[in-house]
């Protein structure tokens, strides 16, 4: 499949019925080829199908996550650049100005100083439980639970105030929704930006103990400017609580979809059980579901092909990590299986930076809520849960729950 006209679009459909699965027709493209293309935005790029070659290339340094570079499959119509504001850190950045940057921030997200924040993460959860069982029901899960979770813990280890928590969820989710005009998403992007650029100034004139301080340090030493630091933040808070915020709400529904798992969690108190369920879950739900992506900077050879400068490549997580040669019986959710070898969190240099706050945090949120609330379930149809099918992050809008 090389043709222009026969390749399919890009991101594909998931399967009626089966909100939790890839699309079915990445499944086919993995069938029949490591390597195939597809069209993003009528322009044809290749989409890695397999486990091991995404593995492989993506550690390869001639493929780039700079956004301008030529070639460069955007998930969405690119947002009109903002020379003015800050933009969103390092993330499409190559090294070794990325490496520069993502070394400033690192360690805090260390997992030592991570598992320090573990009782205060248990506190939060316990809290917010206590609020569940004494409140009316049925509750939004999303709303009394899953998001204020990572965003309390984020606002806390960056410095934001949690008192702005309604601002920077609304202006997040609208920039993470390829639905929304282009109008609309830079908006967002511009409110984010623009208030992280006034309380980075707020850093600079009062530091505390917390991460946006240190960067706040940085800007004084000439190490970094004042809207690079903003565009940190932007990166850090956008992604410390819609990610995880997601992986809460859409784990918590697979796991009652899937009540002989949903057991072994709520039956045991095996800190190994319940890292292993979230490495699980994280591999069977793949919640940034339209792959990770890069351009080419040089010829490649690869699989009898030759990806060329220019071109682009996608690398969708979500086949990869239902590839039946690295996890067997891969459509299976299996709570007590090794799956730490996922590509949830990306690889290579790239990887997600977070991965030990997240980790930790879905430990402490499937190892204390379906133990104490053991009755929870679902107070809607399956087919009444607002998916978001239409976002840069796959999860629910919602999920009213019961017990």
């Amino acid at each position: 499949m090389t043709a222009t006209q026969q390749a399919p679009e890009y991101p594909m459909p998931r399967a009626a019925g089966c909100p939790f699965d890839p699309p079915p027709k990445l499944r086919e493209l993995q069938e029949e080829s490591p390597l195939v293309k597809v069209h993003v935005f009528g322009r044809s790029v290749w989409l890695v199908t397999r486990y091991a070659d995404q593995r492989t290339l993506m550690t390869d340094p001639r493929l780039s996550s700079d956004v301008t570079q030529p070639g460069y499959p955007s998930p969405q119509p690119q947002l009109p650049r903002d020379e003015d504001g800050p933009g969103i850190g390092f993330i499409l950045m190559d090294d070794p100005e990325h490496a520069r940057l993502r070394r400033m921030v690192t360690a805090p997200f260390m997992i030592k100083r991570v598992e320090a924040m573990r009782p205060q993460v248990q506190k939060i959860v316990d809290d917010l439980i206590d609020d569940l069982l004494a409140g009316p029901k049925p509750v939004d899960l999303v709303q009394a639970f899953a998001l204020p979770i990572p965003s309390l813990v984020i606002c806390r280890l960056l410095g934001v105030p949690y008192e702005d928590h309604d601002f920077f969820q609304l202006n997040s989710s609208i920039l993470l929704r390829t639905t929304e005009s282009i109008e609309a998403r830079n908006k967002a992007r511009g409110n984010i930006g623009g208030y992280l650029y006034e309380l980075m100034g707020d850093k600079l004139e009062n530091p505390t103990d917390d991460l946006l301080s240190g960067l706040a340090e940085r800007v004084r030493a000439g190490e970094l400017s004042r809207k690079d630091a903003a565009g940190i933040g932007v990166l850090l808070l956008i992604a410390g609580h819609e990610t995880t915020a997601n992986m809460i709400a859409l784990g918590t529904l697979a796991l009652l979809e899937h009540p002989d798992q949903l057991a072994k969690l709520r039956d045991t108190d095996d800190p190994k059980l319940i890292a292993s369920a979230v490495e699980e879950l994280l591999r069977y739900l793949n919640i940034t579901h339209n792959g990770r992506r890069r351009a080419i900077l040089e010829d490649i050879e690869f699989e009898g092909q030759i990806l060329k400068a220019g071109e682009g490549v996608i690398f969708p997580n979500d086949i990869a990590n239902r590839d039946p040669e690295m996890f067997p019986e891969p459509d299976t959710l299996d709570v007590t299986r090794d799956a730490r070898r996922h590509v949830a969190f990306g690889f290579g240099v790239h990887q997600c930076l977070g991965q030990p706050l997240a980790r930790m945090e879905l430990q402490v949120v499937y190892g204390t809520l379906y133990r104490r609330i053991p009755t929870l379930r679902r107070a809607v149809e399956l087919d009444d849960v607002p998916f978001k099918h239409d976002g840069a992050v796959y999860g629910v809008y919602s999920l009213p729950v019961t017990w």
